[in-house]
């Protein structure tokens, strides 16, 4: 993921001029940059008030109007993150006060309304940053793009019994909030905003499959694509109740007395939530670095579990692309233990199916393998069959190139073919640009010269791209993820 933010970070922008680019928005006028290919980047425009004080912890609230010109050429500060190292450059640049976002755009002034596309960053939901995807040669597409950054950790997905409902999807409403400032001012940059498209990766993919169920989302976008990551990301969700339970444990670790009011809560240093946070134990998870990515249904933002939604045809109304990479992240913990707990009822078959049963042969690469089935194959392909069982127009892939030196494809490997041009000519190898963006401008991914690519249908078509080439693919997994049941 580090690899590819640094690929668009390579492209550089023209310093300020007498002819940088003016916008009158809702809240003020702000001044941008040109880029090179005479793109208008605005950076650091606020979509909501700062959520610091007595707003930590509460639905975003408006802006406050300015008074004269507003410099918007530098990118805002990420929310607050511990440094894992792939996210350095955000976390040795972090604020509370981080709800911004970044709008890059060919025109200002196009003789016709440009689709607009909003990237959610990934991260777990505990780090990463909207800096890097404004200087995206995707933009050159025609597309207005939109980065919109979001709480983090424990101050945008903490939950508890002090802070009330909806409590635990601060992060979700942020989002929500950067949807609506799209509707109320994107037109201004040449954007339609009545053909807004949300794509994100990994935790930021969950949070679009989140925001397609929401009822705080609906109106809000058209169209949505899901890379490596789905809503509840093969978890099991979390009530109100249990994560309240663990807001408590956390808040307790940071200074905050047992049962405390949320005065007290507010009054905790931001930075003892966030290490306290990533020292917490989650119950019924081994893997405690997923704390933040267990869907929370408070009955607010989420009104029931992601499952539950898709089954009644939830957010079928918004075409959908989504798929996986065919290896992503490794296994956590033993295989024996994974599938106990991935496959349940059906455990003694996927031993059998993974080769673990007796007289079997497991693939060398078993780890990567079921690591891949059970948190991004299966519930990717789960939510493509649900969503084409209801009515939803639905797209599917798997994306299997290799990285850079010859390395292994791994999660974000398809970053840098979505978002970044790093001289490998993107479209040559994998058109995923050219299918985004065909996309987001008709809601097909199919166009001249491309690979037809099926929706997933009838016969659960996928979209398989190589170094090869693109090819198609029935049933893809059909028989192991027929194992596993919906979280």
């Amino acid at each position: 993921m580090s690899l590819a933010f640094a690929a668009l970070a390579l492209t550089a922008v023209t310093p300020a001029a007498a002819t940088s680019p003016v916008v009158q928005i809702d809240a003020g006028t702000i001044q941008g940059e040109t880029g090179p290919d005479d793109r208008a980047v605005f950076r650091g425009i606020p979509f909501a008030a700062p959520p610091v004080g007595d707003l930590r912890w509460r639905a975003p609230q408006p802006v406050k109007h300015w008074q004269g010109v507003r410099q918007t050429m530098k990118s805002a500060p990420a929310c607050l993150q511990i440094d894992y190292g792939w996210n350095h450059d955000a976390a040795v640049n972090q604020s509370e006060d981080c709800l911004y976002l970044d709008v890059a755009t060919p025109s200002l002034h196009p003789a016709k309304s440009m689709p607009v596309m909003v990237w959610i960053h990934g991260g777990g939901n505990r780090a990463g940053g909207g800096p890097g995807p404004g200087d995206s040669p995707i933009v050159a597409r025609g597309v207005v793009l939109v980065s919109v950054q979001y709480r983090l950790s424990a101050l945008g997905f903490l939950s508890h019994a002090a802070l009330g409902a909806h409590s635990g999807n601060y992060g979700l409403m942020d989002q929500q909030a950067g949807l609506r400032w799209v509707q109320a001012n994107i037109a201004r940059f040449g954007g339609d905003p009545k053909n807004v498209t949300i794509f994100g990766e990994s935790a930021g993919a969950q949070d679009v499959g989140l925001q397609l169920l929401s009822p705080g989302a609906k109106g809000l976008f058209h169209k949505a694509i899901e890379e490596s990551g789905t809503a509840g990301f093969g978890l099991p969700p979390r009530s109100l109740k249990e994560s309240e339970a663990l807001g408590e444990i956390i808040a307790t670790a940071a200074g905050a007395p047992t049962h405390a009011t949320a005065a007290q809560l507010r009054a905790l240093p931001a930075k003892a939530l966030i290490e306290a946070s990533e020292h917490a134990d989650v119950p019924g998870l081994d893997d405690d670095s997923f704390i933040w990515l267990q869907a929370v249904v408070d009955g607010v933002v989420l009104k029931e579990t992601p499952a539950a939604s898709l089954a009644r045809g939830v957010g079928s109304d918004i075409p959908l692309i989504l798929g996986n990479n065919r290896l992503e992240l490794g296994l956590y913990g033993t295989p024996q233990r994974a599938i106990e707990q991935g496959f349940g009822a059906n455990a003694q078959k996927a031993m059998a199916a993974y080769g673990l049963a007796p007289g079997g042969t497991p693939p060398a690469d078993l780890d990567l393998r079921l690591a891949n089935d059970l948190t991004f194959r299966c519930p990717s392909l789960h939510v493509a069959a649900e969503r084409v069982r209801t009515g939803g127009a639905t797209w599917h892939y798997q994306f299997d190139i290799d990285g850079p030196g010859d390395k292994p494809v791994t999660h974000g490997s398809e970053i840098r073919f979505v978002l970044a041009d790093d001289g490998a000519a993107p479209d040559a190898v994998a058109p995923l640009a050219a299918y985004w963006t065909n996309f987001a401008k008709t809601g097909d991914p199919n166009g001249p010269g491309l690979p037809a690519w099926p929706g997933f249908g009838a016969q659960a078509t996928s979209l398989e791209l190589t170094a090869a080439g693109a090819r198609r693919v029935n049933g893809l997994s059909a028989q192991t993820c027929a194992l596993r049941a919906a979280p």
